[in-house]
């Protein structure tokens, strides 16, 4: 650090948005502007009677959504205060008088939301997730053009006249009117934001949490890795110093590189800018607007500074946990007066910000300190996320036998007895392992004073939770059969990867092409094998899969190569479109290149089965297994179900136990998604394949589990119960009630249940 630099304190508060505060601009020395998602803007200006202070001047109404983008137009003879730009999620781009503040043009073209807006002369130039950039002249458009394959995010005037654009497809591009001049690829998530950086090029933040600073050339210059979550904004000063907001609660000043401060927030940094003093003011999602100052003379009296040092301690205690609890739920000191029940008891009480732990001294007959709670990390104040959703644990759980991981996810206000259900039905495994589950979540969430509510209820089969040691309760009444294993709900997927071999493997085909004369034209380029790494480094980020983005080319690439390469070097590529699959934004995308006069999926499918090859096989089965994940492409495995089920017939007689395992799950798959569809062909052609896995002798636990589960599930919920029964599936339920493996049993006595329902 700098050991010179003077340190920012809080100058001012600006108090009047009901909501989050997410853009600001600098109006020269006229004011401060403000956005909101209260779809409002804000227009502040100095108090003339401290020239520290802002105070509220206007309120400009007419954003139906909330308002993000805002530009300033200079003053003019006509509009001595000058014009306020602003765009919204409304799609619309209004001009506001800020004399008066009265709308003074409404700019309609956008599809969809608008992120962006730059001043070229007396033209607006706005940008939109809509991936268009429009250029507006007198109120009216004149040029439109798609400047990104994803989402633009920010869009710039450069002083030199060009544009510079920024987006979720990881790239940011300069632009000569409607020519792209250089596209900057470095980042590894969505670029969102942008600034000038006076004398050098341009600076560009990232979801990836870094900040870049590129020469015009292309040339990253800098690059500022500090921040611990998403960057959403970036800005300059002549000075050389930069300033950051970003969703880890902090904006961040650097100069050359270094940050030199971390200024915390009570919530997330959406917005920060300098003025041309060098203040610096950031928008907060608290709905606060603040200002920032090197200037003694500026700084917040010593009352405002310690009531905003509390509302920060309080925010963070709020967030913070100890031993999985939130820290201000805590108990305070007062609950050290009432006396334990037992030697050696403990108690967790709020100290300050911290959790202290007590013991219970019996013979002494006073709690003894044992010490400050330090297993609860703060992380940054977030909480772990599965699936795009956040929980209050995440825990990986080992079953053993050479499987994957497994995530289970729980939150503390759930009952642990149903999150086990769940996620045992989920998993597709045995209910009887139910105890062993809860008893995993209760001592691995810090419950061990867990109390069992004899209300609970199977939310799966309608009867009670096993209790150990608790007595027999039969109903009086009759109940409907109950089965641990049928139906099966939910998809099955290959979900574990390793990126690290996958991109080894296929940097090492490479290589090969490019010592070969005859194949050198098919190698990767050096930009296309760090293209296909940073395809990897989002697919490795499962917490962020609700959010993160491919591009288009991403995708074209893998096409390519599953069309050009050669059929002995495709297994790693095609492992990539295996997890691609599961990625939201990947299936989606994937899925507008399979068309029906250029199907690739389909078309791998034949290469690969037409020259077997055992790699080849395992990819490409686990690939289209993981297709069920996504309800688009349904349409899809129904219309080519006979050739898929076809092509993989042989499967389960395969030496490869992983291969066999794939095969048992894409018939359980199929089984669960032609219930659902009331196919009663393709359900009987599942069930055939399902009963000819059922019959087969020496194959492994969970394979021959799954063709079960998927005659079952069909028996039970589908059209094609009286075919079972006539291919004898009782003796087939016979025969697994009678396996020595507990879950071939049981789901063996869920068949049979089912035959005697006949």
């Amino acid at each position: 650090m700098d050991i010179d630099f003077p340190q920012y304190s809080l100058s001012s508060q600006l108090r009047g948005h009901e909501d989050d505060v997410r853009g600001i601009c600098i109006c020269g020395d006229v004011g401060i502007a403000t956005s909101s998602r209260d779809r409002t803007i804000r227009f502040w200006t100095l108090n003339p009677s401290n020239n520290r202070d802002y105070i509220l001047s206007k309120i400009l109404l007419g954003h139906t959504s909330f308002v993000v983008p805002l530009a300033w137009i200079s003053p003019t003879e006509e509009f001595p205060e000058g014009r306020i730009v602003s765009g919204g999620m409304d799609k619309l781009v209004f001009v506001w008088n800020l004399v008066n503040a009265e709308k003074l043009q409404t700019l309609k073209g956008h599809q969809q939301q608008v992120t962006g807006i730059a001043l070229e002369g007396s033209d607006i130039i706005s940008a939109s997730v809509d991936c268009t950039l429009r250029r507006w002249r007198g109120g009216q458009q004149v040029e439109v053009w798609e400047a990104h394959s994803t989402a633009i995010q920010a869009v710039m005037k450069l002083p030199s006249g060009e544009l510079i654009t920024g987006s979720s497809d990881t790239t940011a591009k300069l632009w000569n009117g409607k020519t792209c001049l250089h596209t900057f690829s470095g980042h590894s998530d969505t670029v969102r934001s942008l600034a000038v950086m006076p004398g050098l090029g341009f600076l560009s933040a990232s979801h990836d949490s870094s900040i870049r600073l590129w020469a015009l050339s292309g040339e990253v210059l800098l690059e500022m890795v500090g921040h611990t979550s998403i960057v959403y904004s970036v800005d300059a000063h002549v000075s050389g110093l930069i300033v950051s907001g970003s969703e880890d609660c902090s904006a961040k000043i650097w100069k050359d590189g270094v940050c030199l401060q971390s200024i915390e927030h009570p919530g997330c940094v959406w917005d920060a800018k300098f003025l041309g003093n060098g203040d610096i003011v950031t928008a907060c999602s608290d709905g606060v607007v603040r200002v920032w100052t090197v200037h003694h003379d500026r700084i917040a009296d010593p009352q405002e500074a310690e009531l905003y040092a509390s509302l920060l301690s309080e925010y963070k205690c709020s967030r913070k946990k100890v031993g999985g609890l939130k820290l201000n739920e805590l108990p305070g000191l007062e609950a050290l007066q009432t006396p334990g029940t037992s030697d050696g008891q403990t108690k967790v009480v709020r100290e300050g910000d911290s959790g202290v732990a007590y013991a219970w001294n019996m013979i002494e007959n006073k709690w003894d300190k044992i010490g400050e709670v330090v297993d609860g990390p703060d992380d940054s104040m977030k909480r772990p996320v599965l699936n795009g959703k956040e929980y209050d644990y995440v825990f990986d759980v080992d079953i053993g036998d050479g499987e994957p991981i497994r995530k289970l996810p729980y939150n503390r206000s759930d009952s642990p007895y149903d999150t086990a259900d769940k996620w045992l039905l989920k998993e597709n495994l045995p209910l009887s392992y139910r105890q062993q589950i809860v008893e995993f979540i209760l001592q691995n969430s810090g419950q061990k004073n867990f109390t069992f509510d004899s209300s609970f209820r199977d939310p799966f089969t309608g009867s009670s939770a096993y209790v150990p040691g608790g007595p027999s309760n039969v109903s009086a009444v009759s109940a409907k059969p109950t089965f641990k294993h049928i139906p099966k709900k939910g998809m099955l997927v290959f979900d574990a990867a390793q990126f690290d071999g996958i991109l080894k493997k296929i940097s090492e085909f490479n290589s090969s092409l490019i010592s070969d004369l005859e194949r050198k034209n098919l190698a990767l380029t050096e930009l296309e094998i760090s293209r296909l790494a940073a395809i990897a480094k989002i697919l490795k980020d499962t917490s962020h899969y609700h959010s993160s983005k491919f591009s288009d080319v991403d995708i074209a690439l893998l096409l390519q190569l599953l069309k050009s390469w050669p059929v002995e070097m495709m297994f790693p590529v095609i492992d990539i479109v295996r997890m691609i699959v599961l990625h939201p934004d990947g299936a989606t995308i994937l899925l507008k290149h399979v068309t029906e006069a250029n199907d690739t999926l389909l078309d791998t499918l034949r290469k690969v089965t037409t020259n077997p090859l055992p790699a080849n096989l395992l990819t490409s089965i686990r690939a289209v297994t993981n297709l069920f994940r996504n309800s688009c492409y349904y349409p899809w495995l129904q219309k080519h179900r006979g050739e898929i089920l076809d092509a993989f017939s042989s499967f389960y007689s395969s030496s490869n136990k992983n291969v066999q395992l794939s095969y048992s799950t894409l018939i359980l798959n199929y089984a669960v998604l032609l219930i659902e569809k009331k196919d009663e062909e393709g359900q009987s052609q599942v069930l055939s394949a399902a009963l000819q896995i059922a019959e087969e002798e020496n194959l492994e636990v969970d394979t021959k589990f799954r063709a079960l589960v998927a005659i079952g599930s069909l028996m039970l919920d589908g059209l094609v119960k009286q075919i079972a029964l006539d291919f004898d599936v009782e003796n087939v339920a016979k025969l697994a009630k009678a396996s020595k493996e507990p879950k071939v049993a049981e789901i063996g006595a869920d068949i049979e249940l089912t035959v005697k329902q006949s």
